[in-house]
């Protein structure tokens, strides 16, 4: 039986996981970061990965820096005929990888050599990409720039945000995984070099990413909030309040009016002017201290008292 050391962290890499667990394979061990501490209380969670391994009595490993870590040493000397990762998270040593009988292979979220990097399904939506897709390439040393083994490629839909381009990834990424591994333990592919000339890479999403600037045009508004929706969310200052927004649609609107602007509004509307003269409509928003509520009830609140013509966010 082929024994994988799978190294992941999100709700994608569980996925990834369970789909090798039920098509059958010896996971002999997990590798994830560390609980994480989250909200108000900064209680520690445990990763997707880790609920995983745990219910399957997977041998699993935390270190908060894998390189030089004991840890490593322990994972190397388990001499796997696979290790596989999935959004891990953390940069793995050479010697590592070379401890893999067969070969070290990533399941990464783009179409490479476009998006190498941490963040790929967000920079495809912030940059209003048609489509994207999933890569299974060997590891080396360069960041995601080993041989491509295969792709598999997936329209990105106008409602798309990067919760629902998430889980569609994952399933795709699962379903090519358990596609390529047996022709990779029978030697049968054709890896691909990726052209140097055609990298682009994806960083992580930085803080000042998640302010929203409405200087911009509507178009790169839109794709900027679903790009963080539903985490960690795109902010502005609303009526004078941090204010998240989750969902919207652009309106056209040809609008003379100050960026920032109400152009239109209602018990069920909100449409802020940005700036190419176009609309921003809101329809998922979630003011500070509050929980995420669709607009009818933000304008049954917070915002009935919000005029048509009025500058509710100035980005001066």
């Amino acid at each position: 039986m082929t024994k994988i050391i799978f190294l992941g962290t999100p709700e994608f890499s569980a996925t990834v996981l369970r789909g090798l667990l039920k098509e059958g394979y010896d996971v002999i061990a997990a590798v994830t970061q560390p609980d994480k501490p989250v909200g108000r209380k900064q209680k520690l969670q445990k990763s997707p990965v880790k609920l995983v391994a745990e219910s399957e009595n997977i041998k699993l490993f935390q270190p908060a820096k894998l390189p030089k870590s004991p840890e490593v040493e322990e994972l190397k000397a388990l001499h796997a005929d696979l290790i596989i990762t999935a959004a891990y998270g953390q940069f793995l040593p050479t010697s590592f990888l070379e401890s893999a009988k067969v070969a070290a292979i990533n399941v990464h979220g783009s179409l490479l050599p476009k998006y190498r990097g941490g963040a790929p399904i967000q920079w495809s939506l912030l940059n209003g990409d048609k489509e994207t897709g999933i890569t299974i390439m060997y590891m080396v040393k360069g960041m995601d720039a080993g041989d491509i083994i295969s792709q598999e490629k997936l329209p990105i839909e106008k409602d798309d945000d990067n919760g629902s381009l998430f889980e569609k990834m994952a399933i795709v990424g699962r379903e090519l995984l358990l596609d390529t591994i047996p022709k990779i333990l029978s030697g049968d592919i054709n890896p691909i070099k990726q052209d140097p000339d055609k990298v682009v890479f994806s960083p992580n999403i930085s803080k000042e990413q998640e302010h929203i600037d409405f200087t911009q045009p509507a178009e790169t508004v839109f794709n900027q909030i679903r790009a963080l929706s539903p985490d960690p969310g795109a902010w502005t200052m609303l009526d004078g309040q941090r204010t998240k927004l989750y969902k919207t649609e652009v309106v056209e609107l040809n609008s003379h009016q100050a960026v920032g602007t109400v152009a239109d509004l209602g018990k069920k509307r909100l449409v802020i002017v940005a700036g190419d003269g176009q609309g921003v409509s809101i329809k998922k928003i979630q003011p500070a201290g509050k929980k995420v509520m669709d607009i009818a009830n933000y304008m049954n609140g917070l915002g009935k008292n919000l005029e048509k013509g009025q500058q509710v966010i100035d980005e001066k």
